[in-house]
């Protein structure tokens, strides 16, 4: 049996269909915009973040992560969208605060040094 068969057998079982037909499924699938979001942010100018809200989206992945886990059954989906989260997240912010509290340069400086988006 080539591999391709065993996959579409797989996805098309009535097992992996009625999972894909829950909100264990598809509550992480639709929150995968927020790190997606966060890590095509990652090469905009550090002026643009908000500090607040970058440190609130780390706690809130955190807290999920852990959630994600606990419940039964246990959600890798969902602990795997908040991983990734956070880890964006914390680029955000170290960026923020490299920006905010140790860079030499002003913000006008940064501004213009930023790459032009098209």
């Amino acid at each position: 049996m080539s591999a391709f068969k065993k996959f579409t057998d797989f996805v098309f079982s009535k097992q992996s269909l009625r999972y894909m037909c829950t909100t264990h499924f598809w509550g992480p699938v639709s929150n995968f915009g927020i790190p997606i979001a966060a890590i095509l942010d990652l090469k905009k100018n550090p002026d643009l973040i908000s500090g607040p809200m970058t440190g609130s989206l780390i706690l809130y992945s955190l807290v999920f992560m852990r959630y994600s886990l606990a419940v039964t059954p246990q959600n890798y989906l969902l602990f795997g969208c908040h991983f990734v989260n956070e880890c964006a997240q914390l680029g955000q912010g170290f960026r923020w605060v490299n920006f905010h509290y140790f860079s030499g340069g002003s913000k006008q400086e940064a501004i213009e040094a930023a790459p032009v988006e098209k």
